[in-house]
């Protein structure tokens, strides 16, 4: 286990969610490592994938503050279906710590505020 929160509720309304300010693409790769500047590699049965940040990359990564437990229960859905119900994809990677969100880049202002929403309206 991460040592992390599971209470839902706690999490829900510590979440902090950050926005960054780079731009992320997924992309197919044949490299097994990660580069210094890469977010994430995902080994998926047909290939690997890695996330990374790219100038004309699509999405925006918002990650929250709170320190989940990988093994909370609800939080993923909760995020999922606020973004959801406005219309907004998400693309959730959750790390030993922390979650990470990669939203459309258009929509990213716009999904930052209905996460800090849903923090708030828990507190």
């Amino acid at each position: 286990m991460s040592g992390g929160d599971r209470d839902l509720g706690r999490l829900l309304a510590a979440l902090d969610p950050r926005l960054h300010s780079e731009r992320y693409s997924f992309s197919g790769t044949s490299e097994s490592t990660l580069g210094p500047d890469e977010f994430a590699l995902v080994r998926e049965d047909d290939g690997l994938c890695v996330i990374h940040p790219a100038s004309d990359g699509e999405w925006a990564r918002i990650s929250l503050g709170v320190h989940s437990s990988l093994s909370a229960v609800g939080l993923t859905a909760a995020l999922s279906q606020r973004l959801a119900e406005a219309g907004i994809s998400a693309n959730i990677v959750a790390a030993l710590r922390h979650d990470h969100i990669f939203v459309p880049w258009d929509l990213r202002e716009e999904a930052l505020q209905l996460l800090t929403g849903l923090s708030a309206a828990t507190r």
